[in-house]
């Protein structure tokens, strides 16, 4: 199985680790860390050299309550970054949900269109002639795209968590609408799903999707995996000190077992920020294999 992007095609056989690169000043983790198009770079090379396998840029965050950001900042954001990546030799990725964004990104050599929207977001102010995501991506003769389940909105999707049993739900969301971006004309092997944790679901729900995650691979996609330093692992603490939390910085150990469990279930990409240490944990893996 391959992820067919536009300069590559990526071997799914082995779980690839996605570095992410937050171009951001508030993201949940490491806002402001990489924040000028210098600081990104070193870290996109430092991702490289670690063994990132792919690179995701992004210049909006979407942790739970965040502010959208206007059109002009994020492609101020994010090219500067893009065009001097998309010559480190790696697939790269762009973290967007703005048609916008998603064509600039494209023009300048962009592989895969990485949107939490699922290409769903519709501009309000452009009305029902607006540029739509769908059209960019099946435009393009062969981009990679993921697709991801959002419940909601960023702004909102944590003060009404979804209900009920979210595996099944979130699995036929992904599965019809990577059925409609095929029949647009574009190839399966383009698409990979991705259930979003932590978009909309409570913490009990997010563990339901990585223990019965072999129930999301049943529409025949590949599966990315985004446990990296989530807010469900902060609650990972000894026992004796039930009212502890693990800031972000914390979280390395419970997102490593959440990143090795995923691929052990079938994850294909695991988009994580400890790129280093993710990669000796999937060697474990991979020599047990």
């Amino acid at each position: 199985m391959y992820w067919q992007t536009s300069r590559f095609q990526i071997d799914l056989t082995h779980p690839k680790v996605m570095g992410i690169v937050n171009v951001t000043p508030d993201s949940f983790s490491d806002g402001a860390q990489h924040g000028s198009t210098l600081a990104a770079l070193k870290h996109c090379e430092q991702l490289i050299r670690d063994g990132s396998d792919i690179l995701d840029i992004g210049g909006e965050s979407s942790r739970p309550g965040a502010p959208p950001v206007s059109l002009d900042d994020e492609l101020a954001r994010v090219l500067p970054v893009l065009r001097e990546a998309v010559q480190l030799g790696v697939p790269v990725s762009v973290d967007t949900y703005k048609p916008q964004v998603m064509q600039a990104a494209l023009a300048l050599g962009a592989d895969i269109i990485n949107d939490i929207w699922a290409l769903r977001w519709r501009d309000a102010a452009a009305g029902a002639q607006g540029l739509r995501g769908t059209d960019v991506v099946a435009a393009h003769p062969n981009c990679g795209v993921c697709l991801m389940h959002m419940h909601r909105e960023p702004q909102t999707m944590q003060l009404a968590p979804m209900q009920g049993d979210v595996v099944p739900q979130v699995r036929d969301f992904l599965a019809q609408s990577a059925q409609a971006l095929f029949a647009l004309g574009v190839a399966k092997n383009r698409i990979v799903l991705d259930p979003g944790i932590g978009f909309g679901k409570t913490v009990a729900q997010n563990f339901a999707l990585l223990a019965r995650q072999a129930e999301l691979l049943q529409p025949g996609y590949p599966l990315l995996a985004g446990w990296s330093r989530k807010s469900s692992l902060a609650g990972m603490v000894p026992a004796n000190t039930p009212a502890a939390t693990l800031a972000a910085s914390e979280r390395l150990a419970p997102s490593l077992a959440a990143a090795v469990l995923a691929a052990e279930r079938g994850a294909a990409v695991l988009r994580v920020h400890d790129v280093k240490e993710t990669v000796q944990a999937l060697r474990v893996l991979a020599a047990i294999r």
